[in-house]
């Protein structure tokens, strides 16, 4: 995968603050899955 702006990474809104977040590396293979932006978030569901 070559080097992509931040700006052109898929997004999803926080299921407990309604923030965008952003694309990471470490969701690469359970993006579908991810709900929350943090663990903070995801602790205080």
């Amino acid at each position: 995968m070559k080097m992509r702006k931040k700006a052109d990474l898929p997004s999803k809104i926080c299921v407990t603050c309604g923030r965008p977040f952003a694309w990471r590396k470490k969701w690469e293979k359970v993006w579908a899955e991810v709900k929350y932006c943090s663990d903070r978030c995801r602790a205080g569901k």
